[in-house]
């Protein structure tokens, strides 16, 4: 068991070591974790007066730091749908992405994300090994309750196996969701922030013609959880 899941994982940082595009990673990994979490707060199917959407606004806010005005929109658009909702969730989450992007530059962030997968996905494999040890160690109490070890050991590897790698996904996109931008010396955060709403409201909007009204940006803010420097 231990060896296939460390064949899946080494094949993994392999394909994140090999590319120079982690784009297409990053943005799979996104709609799949918003996704994840949409659901947890509107079920699919559910009448509209079962979703909840002040929890679902609030967990974005809290986890992700993404300030959208769900309600607002539902307000404004009578015809959105669960799953039209959830698309333009995710939609505005790639433009905020995207605005970031526009201002420290691609080969910056694409640095960065290989950063942060390579990170996190060292980190969880290493505490799952340490679970996994714990597992083993464990398993032979089974025995008594008239189950079979060897049986129980596979099922239960392979379940926190999964959620190993939900929890991967969920790290990697929450850390870069979150990410700042730091304002240079002389330059107030507020016009970061003024840049990246601009960007965000007219993506064709060339960052040159933003940069002409400010300094360069090309560094990113000291985040609030240890991850692969730049």
């Amino acid at each position: 068991v231990a060896n296939e899941q460390r064949k899946v994982i080494y094949e993994q940082r392999h394909a994140v070591m090999a590319t120079t595009d982690t784009r297409p990673i990053i943005e799979s990994m996104r709609r799949e974790v918003l996704a994840d979490r949409f659901r947890r707060y509107v079920p699919s199917g559910a009448l509209e007066e079962m979703w909840d959407v002040e929890g679902l606004t609030t967990h974005f806010k809290e986890d992700f730091g993404l300030d959208f005005p769900l309600q607002k929109w539902l307000d404004e658009d009578d015809q959105l749908t669960d799953e039209t909702l959830l698309e333009k969730v995710i939609d505005t989450a790639q433009r905020h992405y995207e605005a970031k992007e526009k201002l420290v530059g691609e080969d910056n962030l694409r640095q960065f994300e290989k950063g942060v997968l390579l990170q996190v996905l060292d980190a969880q494999w290493k505490e799952h090994l340490a679970a996994m040890d714990y597992l083993r160690q464990s398993i032979g109490l089974r025995g008594y309750a008239q189950k079979n070890p060897t049986q129980e050991y596979k099922r239960e590897a392979f379940e926190m196996f999964g959620k190993m790698l939900d929890d991967m996904n969920y790290e990697i996109v929450r850390t870069l969701t979150r990410l700042q931008i730091a304002a240079p010396e002389g330059m107030e955060q507020e016009d970061i922030n003024s840049m990246l709403d601009e960007l965000v409201d007219n993506p064709r909007v060339d960052p040159s013609q933003l940069r002409t009204r400010h300094e360069s940006v090309s560094t990113f803010a000291e985040p609030e959880e240890p991850v692969a420097p730049a």
